[in-house]
Formats: C-alpha cells, sequence, structure tokens
C-alpha cells in the first residue's frame, strides 16, 4: 500500500475466558471509515471440556459483523433469532436503540476437541440510526460476491466496491473485502476504493515502498485511491473502510453512539436489567465498574 500512514500491531486482550488479538481502536486510530472495532479470535484449539462461551451482553450504536474462518458459534439474540455461525458466512446484528445476544459453542460440539477462528467487528451506525430498532441478517458463504481478478479470488464480505455490492444490509458506504493469493501478484485497486482505507494480514505477507508487512498487522493508507502493494504467495488479507463519519464516536464497553448521554443510560438500563433478554439464556456479562485508583 504506498504511502502508509500508520501501521497497527495485533494486542493481546482478554474477553472473559477467551484471549483475542485486539486490532481496532488504537490510539492513535479509533476507527477507519465506520469500522471501529476489530478482534482477532484465534486461531484456537479447544478441548472437549473447553468451550466458547460469551454470556448475554448488550449493545447499542452499532452492527456487529462476525465472520470465521474455523470452528462454529451459535448466535442467540433478544429479537428471538438462533443461528449458527459457519465459516464463510456473515452473521450481521445490527443494535440500534439496543439488543442482547450470547455466542457460545453450539450443542453438538460441546464435548469434543474444536477450533475457532474468526473476526469480530464493530461497524458504527449513522447517528440518524444509532437509535433505531434493532435487526438480524445472516447470508450464507454462497451468497458472498467472490471472483477471480489479478491472478487473486476476491470476496466482497460487505458493501460495495468493484462495481459490486454484498447482500449484507450495511447502513452507510463502506467496503470489505477478502483477497486470496496462490501466487505473488502485484494489485493496484485504489480506484475501486473510498474514503479512509486499511489493510490487515491474517497469513502470509505483503510488500510495498520496498517493505515487507507480516500478520498480525494492520496498514492504514494515507489515501485509500493509492492502494497499491504485492501480495505474496499463499496469502491472505483484508481490506476495509469506508466514508468516515462527520461527528466523532464514543466506545464504552460495548457500547458505541456519538452520544455520551445515551452510553450513560445504556450503562444504567444494563445495570438495572431493563434491556431485553435472550430467550432461553438465564446469566449474563455484569457491567464493568470504573476502576478505582
Amino acid at each position: 500500500m504506498s504511502n502508509i500512514d500508520l501501521v497497527i500491531e495485533e494486542r493481546a486482550a482478554d474477553i472473559g475466558n477467551f484471549m483475542v488479538g485486539r486490532l481496532l481502536p488504537f490510539r492513535q486510530k479509533r476507527a477507519v471509515g465506520p469500522f471501529v472495532f476489530i478482534d482477532h479470535m484465534g486461531p484456537t484449539t479447544l478441548k472437549d471440556h473447553e468451550n466458547f462461551d460469551i454470556p448475554p451482553h448488550p449493545h447499542i450504536g452499532l452492527s456487529t459483523l462476525t465472520y470465521l474462518f474455523e470452528g462454529a458459534i451459535m448466535h442467540r439474540d433478544s429479537m428471538g433469532y438462533e443461528v449458527e455461525i459457519q465459516p464463510g458466512a456473515v452473521n450481521w446484528m445490527t443494535a440500534g436503540k439496543g439488543v442482547v445476544h450470547s455466542e457460545r459453542t453450539p450443542e453438538y460440539l460441546r464435548n469434543s476437541d474444536k477450533s475457532l477462528h474468526g473476526l469480530q467487528i464493530w461497524v458504527a451506525l449513522p447517528k440518524a440510526l444509532e437509535s433505531s430498532d434493532p435487526s438480524f441478517s445472516h447470508v450464507e458463504a454462497k451468497d458472498i460476491p467472490h471472483w477471480q481478478q489479478d491472478g487473486v479470488s476476491m470476496k466482497l464480505i460487505a458493501g460495495e466496491a468493484f462495481g459490486r455490492k454484498s447482500p449484507v444490509p450495511v447502513h452507510s458506504q463502506l467496503y470489505f473485502l477478502e483477497i486470496k493469493s496462490t501466487d505473488t501478484a502485484t494489485l493496484s485497486i485504489g480506484e475501486h476504493l473510498f474514503g479512509e482505507s486499511a489493510l490487515y494480514i491474517l497469513e502470509g505477507y505483503i510488500k510495498s515502498d520496498g517493505h515487507t508487512y507480516e500478520p498480525k498487522h494492520i496498514l492504514i493508507a494515507k489515501e485509500s485511491s493509492l492502494c497499491e502493494f504485492e501480495i505474496g504467495p499463499n496469502s491472505t488479507v483484508y481490506i476495509f473502510g469506508g466514508q468516515p463519519f462527520e461527528e466523532e464516536r464514543f466506545i464504552h464497553w460495548n457500547f458505541v453512539s456519538s452520544d455520551k448521554l445515551l452510553i450513560e443510560k445504556a450503562r444504567n438500563d444494563w445495570r438495572e436489567q431493563k434491556f431485553p433478554k435472550v430467550p432461553g439464556e438465564t446469566d449474563f456479562v455484569p457491567l464493568p465498574e470504573p476502576r478505582k485508583h
């Protein structure tokens, strides 16, 4: 990527009983377009007595995008949806004014060894939709646009780019692309992108401006129109971004909003358990209280 503005290294973060690699937000870069949060889950192997269990927890002001490379997660939410997420499918939940969901190892895998690997992404909502009713969409892997171009395989997981549109019902101008190579290839794709742009290296490497960049790094472009790089053999990268919002987005725990008062209300509502419940779930993630100095 010519004119790289910033390189962000994956940082370890604890999300309860599971360690992840935190990519966004970063102190020098809080968002890329409408993307405000990215966690890299795994790759990890869980034994027959270990399971991925994130009990019911709330969100406001964002859409969650779950994309798995390996494994399976059972999604349950307060709207009544219960869907198993498989590799390559897109789980897209828009929280709006408030939603609660749990993410767990499916029942049929809970007593066997299993692997888990994927991305958890938050996309901020436009100000006018921050307090909209929640909604949910699940798009199977076969329905995600994919094609061959310039010697690589491309997939448009969400948004619009390259004259194509993903069926994932996004709420703002954005793109989330997967690029896989088998051989070395040189790509110049800036003309197909817009707004802010970043590249995440999952495996393999890329070369740009005489530098080699390896996995677990996000590269932030100075200008999306300058997105040009060499991708190494057997590499997988993700390019994401779009038009940034005019207003700053605040993040507190699982809440995202342009209005700190909405976040404070959500905190109080969760503390008092006023959010809707997830059918079939009884436990929940407690509200983290501010650290006392």
